[in-house]
């Protein structure tokens, strides 16, 4: 591999009382796909937005194509073929594809008015569209286009401007499994081309995909790199947070107890030929496993009144009861933490406090007002009991983490003793540390004989947390699994209809 054509040595930040970076070093070959990893907090967009000119680091030296120097310009960045695809797009739908491209960079024709000569940008977009096998057109509606699509659309921005290094923070946070697969033959064709890759992500199943080298950062330094015959998920744990794996899961105190949730034949509108029946038990995880489009979250969300069943039953302890709404699922205790958190399951805007509240907002009325005093109390216990890393409970959710948005929602149904949780997807886009705290809830939760349907397409998660393992193929259940018939190889099966 050729010699690399940038280099950071001995990069340091510090804020007051802080230090963000102590003495980080990063080297960048062309066509190189470097994976940067670390838990929330461990420094990686500190280090990026130093790279990117953002940030002025408070010690260190840059080296690019040979030229030493302390920092970084933004515009130093991007004369040096630096771009980034951030996690949240910075797009505009009212745009077309073109429009968005090139923004701020519009050829136009000559004359007073300086119009934008569309028909030249569309002819500079072709050959963009021709590098990453896009399947729309330059003069397409950004708001027509999947999240997919649009992401394509910010890396054509990033090679517009002849990037030499793409930054790509979470990518694939937001994809289904097949937009992931096309993403990371994108990413194949940017290395084959010489472009080098710095990939940011959560997901180690998709370092193990795509990198040539991971680069592990802890409370600001970097503790290891692994190339790519050492790459394996314990591997980069163990770096992340100085234990292994296995240490992430927490075994049951007691045998699961009786049958808490029954569905009896559930039918949902997205296989309305397809029925469900399970039982989730007292105590009991139950991972509900699947590929992408088998139903899982269709089921979850009929469960908590989101959706209508068109057929079948739901039964509490028992008795069967109408959940036609998600009114009607909480007051009979039964909740759900959502796939999408931050459109479905908090508002961002809002505090934490204000959002522990809002489900059962009635209790802490008095006399028609919101009795603040109280709501503030219950989020100070909620707080200090799942360990939300804030200062206060008045801070916008929206600021935080995603592992502490995570616990923010769960706090709100902690707050009115549940019977049955469902958990959608619950560490998507958390980090390793955090996820832990999140799996220790979930037992201690059971232990104290909530009932809980754990949704998850993360392998080792289901078979490292679950209890039991029920496994959806289109619209229904192919099986069971108990814990000692627990594999991969086994979900799998299962998964793909094979009984």
């Amino acid at each position: 591999m050729p010699g690399p054509f940038l280099e950071l040595s001995d990069i340091r930040k510090e804020y007051p009382g802080v230090v963000a970076l102590d003495h980080v070093g990063l080297s960048v070959s062309p066509g190189e796909v470097i994976a940067l990893i670390g838990e929330n907090g461990a420094g990686k967009s500190t280090l990026m937005r130093v790279l990117g000119g953002v940030v002025e680091p408070s010690g260190g030296v840059i080296k690019v194509d040979g030229t030493e120097r302390t920092s970084l310009t933004v515009a130093d960045a991007i004369k040096a073929g630096i771009a980034f695809v951030h996690q949240e797009l910075n797009l505009f739908d009212n745009l077309d594809v073109a429009g968005n491209v090139y923004i701020g960079r519009e050829p136009v024709y000559g004359g007073p008015l300086k119009l934008i000569d569309r028909k030249q940008m569309y002819a500079w977009m072709r050959p963009l569209l021709e590098r990453l096998g896009a399947d729309f057109e330059p003069d397409a509606s950004l708001a027509e286009l999947s999240l997919a699509q649009r992401q394509l659309v910010e890396i054509m921005k990033a090679l517009s401007l002849d990037a030499r290094l793409v930054i790509m923070d979470e990518p694939t946070s937001s994809l289904t499994l097949t937009e992931t697969d096309r993403l990371m033959r994108v990413i194949a064709g940017l290395k084959a081309e010489g472009v080098s890759i710095i990939f940011i992500t959560h997901r180690l199943n998709e370092v193990m995909q795509c990198a040539d080298r991971a680069v592990v950062l802890r409370d600001g330094r970097m503790v290891g790199a692994l190339s790519r015959a050492e790459l394996s998920p314990g591997a980069m744990i163990k770096l992340m947070i100085g234990r292994d794996l296995k240490s992430l899961y927490v075994p049951p105190a007691a045998p699961p107890g009786d049958g808490v949730l029954d569905i009896v034949e559930a039918v949902t509108d997205t296989y309305p030929d397809r029925a469900v029946s399970l039982t989730v038990r007292r105590g009991e995880i139950l991972g509900l496993a699947g590929l992408v489009g088998s139903g899982r979250t269709e089921l979850a969300r009929a469960i908590f009144g989101v959706d209508s069943l068109r057929g079948g039953a739901i039964k509490l302890n028992g008795v069967p009861i109408q959940v036609a709404t998600p009114r009607a699922a909480i007051e009979h205790g039964i909740y759900l933490v959502p796939e999408d958190r931050k459109s479905s399951g908090l508002l961002l805007d809002g505090s934490i406090a204000e959002n522990i509240s809002l489900p059962d907002l009635a209790s802490y009325l008095r006399f028609f007002l919101v009795d603040r005093a109280r709501e503030t109390k219950n989020a100070h216990h909620q707080r200090e009991r799942l360990k939300i890393r804030t200062p206060d409970v008045t801070t916008t959710v929206g600021s935080l983490s995603g592992g502490n948005q995570q616990k923010v929602v769960l706090a709100k149904w902690l707050s009115m003793r549940p019977k049955v949780l469902i958990f959608d997807e619950p560490t998507r886009g958390i980090d390793v540390g955090a996820k832990q705290e999140i799996y220790d809830m979930l037992r201690g939760l059971a232990d104290a004989g909530v009932a809980i349907l754990m949704i998850s397409s993360d392998m080792e998660e289901v078979i490292g947390v679950s209890d039991r393992i029920a496994v959806m193929h289109e619209g229904a259940i192919s099986g069971f699994l108990d814990r000692s018939q627990f594999s991969e190889h086994n979900v799998l099966e299962l998964a793909v209809g094979h009984t």
